[in-house]
């Protein structure tokens, strides 16, 4: 997990003692196994998905981390507590980091949903931030909300410190996107969706935030 050391010019781009983020995907659960919506179905994680968040926790503990936040869901605040095992540290949980809300598709399968909403799934493919399921959000106030609640996690980190936030696919996507300014159509179609127990490294630099690691995993 340990990098090179930056040199001059590297250090000058970051800032002196730069914040870090760690954003992470939660582990597998049955229902993304079975390509069935899950939004902000408090859904538990499977076997596999708890060894996967044992794996993440450790190789993430070694980092040292001095702050984690999660999403409230049961997913992610599990696979919090992986890495809270090896640090010792406390859980913040926090509502803003929940996954996107896919309103009626919530608990259908892939099937159903492409038979009563095949237009708009087709549209979301290409790019369009249409709301889910007729009630649910888009991917535009999921990103409002987690930069939000993101911002707050990065005001308590002191200078060189890391912090962990533990969140879900679309939400983490739309939420590294948003902190580095990356416009949320280009972020869609041109950055690969976080696999379960995979995670997104971030750094501040001098004139904003970048990302140094995509679906990082242990």
């Amino acid at each position: 997990m340990s990098g090179a050391v930056p040199g001059p010019s590297e250090r000058l781009m970051l800032g002196a003692d730069p914040k870090r983020l760690i954003v992470l995907r939660h582990g597998q659960t049955a229902h993304n196994v079975g390509g069935i919506w899950q939004g902000q179905l408090d859904t538990e994680l499977s076997a596999v998905g708890r060894d996967q968040a044992r794996a993440a926790g450790i190789a993430i503990a070694e980092c040292r981390p001095d702050l984690i936040r999660a999403s409230d869901l049961q997913r992610a605040y599990a696979t919090a507590e992986a890495i809270a095992a090896g640090t010792g540290l406390a859980i913040q949980a926090d509502e803003r980091l929940r996954e996107i809300d896919v309103g009626s598709w919530q608990g259908r399968s892939s099937d159903q949903v492409r038979e009563t909403h095949g237009d708009d799934l087709e549209a979301i493919a290409a790019g369009e931030d249409r709301r889910r399921g007729d009630t649910g959000e888009t991917v535009a106030e999921v990103a409002e909300r987690a930069l939000a609640a993101t911002k707050d996690a990065i005001a308590d980190l002191a200078p060189g410190q890391l912090g962990v936030i533990v969140t879900h696919g679309v939400a983490g996507r739309a939420l590294a996107a948003a902190l580095v300014g990356i416009e949320l159509h280009a972020a869609w179609l041109g950055l690969g969706g976080l696999h379960n127990c995979h995670w997104v490294e971030l750094t501040e630099g001098a004139h904003g935030w970048r990302i140094e690691k995509w679906n990082a995993h242990a």
